[in-house]
This record gives structure tokens, sequence and C-alpha cells, in this order.
């Protein structure tokens, strides 16, 4: 062939041109960047999960201390009652309940067969206000409300 070495490759690529053969070696410094970020993908990882484990903890915490909030407040009332039912009027009140009152006492109860009070009655809960019944549409009342009476 014309002017070509006869012991050349025929494909056209020599084998001593390192540039026109495809690079698919590891080299230590590509070997160095993998192993560095594949470490920092796992540092990343184990960052994340303390990051949500703290999260947890502190939402825990947050609730038990609403819980204790809630327990100091129940146990404020509980010691409250105490002190009530400790007194001497409020233990005689409840004597009186079981007819435990004093001589001078007279105990009485309402006959069974008794009829009921009429809803008039003074100091009776029967008494209720009329209802008025409503006329306008709920948009017409707001309306009224905003702009006041057609009129």
């Amino acid at each position: 062939m014309y002017g070509r070495d006869p012991e050349a490759p025929q494909d056209g690529l020599s084998t001593g041109s390192s540039a026109a053969r495809p690079v698919l070696s590891f080299t230590r410094r590509r070997l160095a960047l993998l192993v560095a970020g594949l470490f920092s993908l796992w540092l990343v990882g184990v960052f994340a999960r303390q990051v949500g484990e703290a999260s947890s903890a502190a939402s825990q915490a947050d609730e038990m201390r609403a819980r204790n909030a809630a327990m100091e407040r129940a146990v404020a009332s509980l010691e409250q009652e105490l002190k009530l039912i400790q007194q001497p009027g409020f233990v005689a009140q409840m004597a009186r309940g079981y007819l435990l009152g004093s001589s001078r006492e007279i105990p009485f109860v309402l006959d069974p067969g008794a009829p009921p009070l009429p809803a008039n009655a003074p100091g009776s809960t029967g008494i209720k206000p009329d209802a008025t019944a409503q006329t306008a549409s709920p948009l017409d009342s707001w309306l009224q409300v905003l702009f006041g009476s057609q009129q």
C-alpha cells in the first residue's frame, strides 16, 4: 500500500498512542474520589437519621411537658376538692343527706306520689323564652345587619 507501514494495524489506530484509545482504567485519583463520594453519602445519611431522631425526641418532650402540666392542674383540683370535703360544713351537709344531722333538725322527704311542679313555678327552670319564628332567609338577615333595613 502506498506509504504505509506493513506492520501497522489495519484499523488505523496505533497501539502506542494513548490519545486515540478510550480510557477505562481506574486511577488512584478516581478511586479516591469514588470512596470520598460514598463516604460523604454515608455521612449525610447518618446525619439525617440523627436529625430525625432529635426531632422525634423534641416532640416527645413537648408532649410530656403538656401531659405534666395537665397532671399538675388535675392534682391542684384534687387538692382543692380535698380541702373542701374536709371542712366541717361540708361534712355536716353530707351527713344530713343520711339523716345524721343534729337533734334539733327535722328531717323531711317529699311524698313519692306528689304531683310535679307546674312549669311556671317560682324558681323553676321550666320557663323558657318564646322562640320567634324566622320569616327572612339567613342571607336577608345578614344583609339587614350589614346595610340596615330596606325602608
